[in-house]
């Protein structure tokens, strides 16, 4: 059998500059890992970077991107975000990453009932995709290669993710929050980002229409399109690692006084 029927995926390495990308990403997120703050201290920076990814996820989604100054949340996208952010730190992520590895539409329909809880009207939908014969094949293909050990990197992997869930929308609601929550669990279970300490959301932030155009490409199947959207990503663990650098010397310096 060949190596693009046992791994589809694995062709996407070979498009150009995609390999070097995704071992700048990989580069940049093992430095983070190895800050004296990030040695034993990295629950605390993990909280705070998945603080700061719920927060850009709510505002790329159209949500609120500052916390009230009374302290309650009631815009319900960030809302939703931010529980999806609980939902990734701690024992949580814990759980959920055993869920991921063993049946990941069962992740994705946990990461639907947090983000979009104040968003739909009949509860029962949450965590439900569309009645669509479209939607339930390309989701039981995006099971398939998850759950067949893709051999390609991380990023790459946590590229098409995203992309495909932002593509697909299988659930109708909240579906870009679920697209970069899931990406988030494919760097940490895939050893690219074990205590997601990136923030590569703060990057796809600041580079909106860039990022809404890269995954509308990505939706075409191009090897241009998917070639702009993978190193797009990669480019967001880069940068997300240096969000997640300067939240590191933060946290060293705290310590010192």
């Amino acid at each position: 059998m060949s190596d693009t029927v046992a791994d589809p995926l694995r062709p996407l390495m070979s498009l150009p500059g995609v390999e070097a990308a995704a071992l700048e990403a990989r580069n940049a997120l093992s430095q983070v890992h190895r800050h004296r703050a990030n040695l034993r201290g990295w629950n605390a920076t993990a909280a705070e970077a998945s603080w700061r990814s719920a927060r850009a996820s709510s505002a790329i989604e159209g949500g609120a991107a500052e916390m009230p100054s009374d302290g309650m949340v009631t815009e319900p996208i960030m809302a939703g975000s931010i529980r999806v952010g609980q939902e990734l730190v701690g024992d949580s992520l814990d759980n959920l990453i055993r869920v991921w590895q063993r049946a990941p539409l069962q992740a994705l329909a946990r990461l639907h009932l947090l983000a979009a809880t104040d968003l739909v009207a009949d509860q029962d939908q949450l965590g439900r995709p569309r009645q669509d014969p479209m939607v339930s094949e390309r989701l039981h293909i995006l099971n398939e290669i998850l759950t067949s050990k893709s051999s390609v990197s991380g990023a790459v992997l946590a590229a098409i993710v995203h992309g495909e869930i932002l593509a697909l929308r299988p659930f109708g609601t909240a579906d870009g929050v679920v697209a970069r929550a899931a990406s988030r669990l494919v760097c940490v279970s895939s050893g690219l980002d074990p205590h997601a300490l990136g923030v590569p959301e703060v990057y796809w932030l600041g580079r909106l229409p860039l990022y809404r155009e890269a995954a509308a490409g990505f939706a075409t199947g191009t090897p241009e399109a998917l070639t702009k959207w993978i190193t797009l990503c990669c480019d967001s663990f880069k940068m997300g690692a240096k969000e997640a650098l300067a939240i590191a010397n933060a946290a060293a310096e705290a310590k010192k006084k």
